[in-house]
């Protein structure tokens, strides 16, 4: 009992002196933390707290008097320029790709001035460095993972070939899911070659994958405009090979071949377009008399529009904002304009994470909507000294102007979610007056004579897939519609489309979805005979008519 009550005094003695060398450091830190003359670093911060005992073992103490130390060692110039690179590299390469860290940012030399060759002896491609394929391949092995569909629209139809002899020259964004894409094309027989439609959203691993199993690839992240526009050159300017067929977003491809290539482009069987930019320009071609071959739009079909163009938005709207500039969205003011399928998927983002949400447009159908579900349509002059964002979707040019970006406010954030950059008037920028420092790659402070900044992402360009990544799953059901409508077009008897732009038959659109729901262990109601007589409709579809709004 002795024993025991000693013990516990001594317990109680330990304890008291634990306690007084406890509130002296918190006395000491408090004195230095009050006092404005004080000036405490790290190294007595440190010692400070490890005066504190503990009943637990530390096995390793860490050292800020060191780490402050190296913090302090500036870098060569070198050094800084790799660090850097490493640094806003990360934001934007993908993540299981080691190589988009190495190689890609630190060989400066233009892919144009390199002589490549991949393991089968070919020199007929240009990308950053062939020698990044296979981790490309481990990038495309992973997007196939989720796009099941489209994998099982490739083995369904690989027997029967129904693109063989097409010759299909594509000009789109080249990522891991849009290898998929391509890849099932060329097991359904076609030939393609290819290039990127934005000069910031190639990931060079996967373009170089592309490269090693043959297909020739006109691509890089980081493009300057000349390169830009002789990729799409060299993909169609192929002596012994003639495009038959062709896959575009935005219109510059179709655009070039129209231009410079006349003759060739008479020779298209079939064109498929994907994005608003692209589809306006080719009802402008048939409205004046001048598109020579048929073409599908892609964009207004209602599985691109509403789930691409929607959802996908929905997601990568905050990725790309999050990883550029690391913005918390809760309380800040952001205008969206346009409440089009793109804006809806940007607003309801931004909604959730509890911004303050304007709205823009041009159409009171859109309007009322918007009004609807809640948000503020406002004109932008009414807001702009106040915004924190703003974020463009409208496929339209200069919807924000220099006058508009001379008014905002310092530390703004401005962005572009539609496919062309002229959204944002980014060339009024470029003046003597006007400052541009580079703090990322894609992420632009533009500084005023009086030291106010605008944040600038990706140059106006398309934000999420030059910044950041889209959902794999959502391109599954863009890149299974497109390969369907290759298929259409280029399988089609004559007469049954003419010189004109046509949308993706309503039966197509329903089988796409139907592929994916499977995704889901999704299962469809069928309509008995008696429902099917009541409603006119067929058992199998389609299930609207061509004029019904989803």
């Amino acid at each position: 009992m002795s024993d025991q009550t000693g013990d516990t005094k001594l317990e109680l003695k330990q304890a008291s002196k634990e306690v007084k060398e406890s509130e002296n450091v918190a006395e000491k830190y408090s004195a230095m933390t009050v006092s404005k003359n004080s000036e405490m670093n790290m190294g007595e911060l440190s010692s400070a707290f490890s005066a504190v005992p503990t009943h637990k073992p530390v096995k390793k103490q860490i050292q800020f008097v060191e780490d402050k130390q190296e913090f302090s060692r500036f870098p060569t110039k070198a050094g800084r320029r790799s660090l850097s690179r490493s640094i806003s590299q990360s934001s934007t390469d993908s993540y299981s790709s080691a190589a988009s860290y190495t190689d890609s940012s630190d060989d400066e030399t233009s892919p144009r001035d390199k002589t490549q060759v991949n393991s089968k002896g070919s020199s007929d491609f240009c990308v950053k460095n062939i020698k990044q394929a296979e981790f490309g391949r481990r990038e495309i092995e992973i997007a196939e993972q989720d796009m099941s569909a489209l994998i099982s629209l490739r083995k369904r139809a690989q027997s029967e070939k129904p693109l063989a002899g097409a010759k299909i020259v594509g000009c789109t964004h080249i990522t891991a899911q849009t290898a998929v894409l391509i890849e099932t094309l060329v097991a359904l027989g076609a030939q393609c070659r290819w290039t990127a439609c934005n000069i910031y959203s190639t990931q060079n691993e996967v373009a170089a994958a592309l490269s090693e199993t043959g297909v020739a690839v006109f691509a890089w992240k980081g493009e300057s405009e000349d390169d830009f526009w002789w990729c799409i050159d060299r993909c169609v300017n192929n002596e012994g090979w003639q495009p038959n067929m062709i896959l575009d977003d935005g219109g510059d491809l179709t655009h070039w071949m129209y231009k410079k290539y006349p003759n060739v482009f008479k020779k298209i069987r079939g064109i498929v377009e994907e994005s608003v930019t692209g589809v306006h320009r080719l009802y402008q071609l048939s409205k004046a008399g001048k598109l020579c071959v048929p073409a599908m739009n892609v964009n207004d079909s209602v599985t691109k529009q509403k789930f691409d163009n929607l959802y996908c938005c929905r997601e990568s709207i905050l990725d790309g904002l999050k990883r550029t500039t690391d913005v918390m969205f809760g309380g800040k003011q952001v205008v969206v304009c346009g409440y089009g399928e793109v804006g809806k998927g940007c607003c309801a983002a931004l909604k959730a994470l509890g911004a303050v949400v304007y709205i823009t447009e041009i159409d009171p159908i859109c309007a009322l909507q918007a009004c609807m579900d809640g948000f503020r349509v406002v004109k932008l002059n009414e807001v702009i000294r106040q915004v924190d964002v703003i974020i463009t979707c409208t496929g339209n040019k200069n919807v924000v102007t220099r006058d508009q970006l001379d008014r905002m406010k310092n530390g703004s954030i401005v962005c572009n979610m539609g496919h062309s950059n002229t959204e944002i008037d980014v060339a009024s920028l470029r003046t003597p007056e006007l400052t541009w420092e580079r703090v990322r790659s894609q992420v632009d402070h533009v500084i005023w004579p009086d030291g106010k900044r605008v944040i600038l992402l990706a140059e106006g360009r398309l934000l999420n897939l030059s910044c950041s990544t889209v959902p794999t799953f959502v391109l599954s059901i863009t890149a299974t519609t497109q390969a369907l409508a290759l298929i259409e077009l280029y399988n089609a008897p004559e007469g049954r489309y003419k010189q004109d732009v046509y949308l993706l038959p309503k039966k197509m659109d329903e089988y796409v979805a139907s592929l994916h729901l499977t995704t889901f262990d999704a299962h469809l109601t069928e309509l008995s005979d008696d429902q099917a007589k009541y409603l006119g409709l067929n058992k199998n579809g389609p299930f609207k008519p061509n004029y019904y709004r989803y």
